[in-house]
């Protein structure tokens, strides 16, 4: 059996060398005579390449030929991978793609193209790169109920907010450190603005709960104004800050979906994840609380999960995989600020004393947090849990009370 790669970056040459590394014992477990890779779609040039000889510039080579059955795209984004993935599928090729962008944008219109033409649309490594998640929630806890889900879902921020947590380092010195050691891109948005967090919850969401979920409909808000000072009261607390996408079932049409900055409390399972490692844990009725714990990204970790889709894709010739979702309905993802939540606030205030009564006056009991040289106008606190509008309706009605950071918090 023939397969296609289309992008020859870090991910598409990991395919290509875990395929090569390996080709014996996947061939074995491919229930296939053998497995080769017949093309590589790349518009650049690989001289010296040990495969050079099966680059190829032009999409309908790989198209036109009956005898590619299984196409790999790791090219990333959205177009052209859209068009070169619903062609292949329409052309009854099975597609395995670790292309997040992709799934979450358009991954309900390719399950069912997939479903029409009898071939398989897969994408393990698209959440977490060799973390084993979707094969094992659609499978291992089909059993199950899932009503919630939730991780530390980007390895960039992590190893940011750690070195904010431990090392005491500015948000921009730890980014800088990120790029210099390869885990964040020269153009980093995507990451720490959250998108990259936002698209991995979407395609989980749409697993556990059986409705796609569009990215747009998501709350996103990332790690950009995380300070210091936030992270010396947070410690006082008795937690951390992490970057958190959740999604939670509330009905059978409704579900909650937001990706933030979160304060988690030490000992919980989500704390203890550090620098570029990723967790993800989902609750379900019958297991509790189970834990996927490892790193999110990397060129052989995220091919082997690739690979093993190959494979999957190899054993379901000319057979579907009952997998996937249907389309996203209208308002199915509540609006954030319907949810409930506690708040941590840090603002400033010229009578510290007045705003705390006032404060408790709309609240009820607040914690009041503490650092070290705190300024005299400074004041950070934690509030009751309650809906979020409702909870930012109250800190508006406090006269001289000055907000300069708001941050949900979780019980993972």
């Amino acid at each position: 059996m023939y397969i296609a790669i289309m992008g020859y970056g870090t991910v598409g040459s990991g395919v290509a060398e875990v395929i090569s590394n390996n080709h014996d014992s996947i061939v074995k477990k491919s229930s296939q005579a053998e497995l080769e890779v017949k093309y590589i779609l790349d518009l650049r040039d690989f001289p010296g390449d040990v495969n050079e000889s099966k680059m190829v510039k032009d999409f309908n080579i790989i198209l036109n030929d009956p005898e590619v059955k299984v196409v790999v795209e790791t090219m990333g984004g959205l177009h052209p991978a859209y068009e070169f993935v619903s062609s292949c599928l329409k052309a009854g090729k099975s597609v395995v793609t670790s292309n997040k962008e992709l799934v979450a944008a358009k991954g309900d219109e390719l399950l069912a193209i997939a479903k029409e033409k009898n071939a398989n649309f897969l994408f393990e490594a698209s959440v977490g790169g060799g973390i084993p998640i979707i094969r094992p929630i659609s499978q291992c806890l089909a059993a199950n109920r899932i009503d919630e889900i939730a991780g530390i879902l980007n390895g960039t921020t992590n190893f940011i907010l750690t070195m904010m947590i431990d090392k005491n380092m500015s948000f921009e010195d730890a980014l800088k450190l990120a790029q210099d050691n390869g885990y964040a891109e020269k153009d980093p948005t995507a990451d720490v603005e959250g998108h990259d967090a936002c698209r991995k919850i979407c395609i989980l969401a749409a697993l556990c709960f059986g409705k796609h979920v569009y990215p747009d409909a998501v709350y996103t808000e990332g790690i950009t104004k995380i300070t210091l000072t936030d992270v010396e009261y947070v410690r006082s607390w008795g937690g951390v800050i992490k970057l958190i996408g959740r999604a939670k079932r509330l009905s059978e049409d409704k579900i909650s979906a937001i990706v933030s900055p979160a304060l988690v409390k030490n000992g919980s399972q989500l704390a203890s994840v550090n620098d570029v490692f990723n967790a993800i844990l989902v609750r379900g009725d019958a297991t509790g609380d189970v834990v996927f714990y490892g790193k999110g990204a990397g060129k052989l970790p995220t091919a082997s999960a690739v690979v093993a889709d190959v494979i999957d894709c190899a054993r379901n010739i000319e057979k579907r995989k009952d997998f996937g979702w249907e389309s996203g309905t209208e308002n199915y993802v509540v609006d954030y600020n319907e949810l409930e939540t506690a708040l941590y606030v840090r603002a400033k205030t010229d009578d510290k004393a007045n705003a705390v009564e006032a404060l408790k006056a709309v609240f009820g009991e607040i914690e009041i947090l503490s650092r070290e040289n705190a300024e005299a106008d400074e004041l950070a606190f934690v509030t009751p849990s309650g809906a979020e509008k409702e909870l930012n309706s109250k800190l508006e009605g406090v006269d001289k009370l000055s907000v300069l950071s708001k941050i949900r918090v979780v019980d993972y």
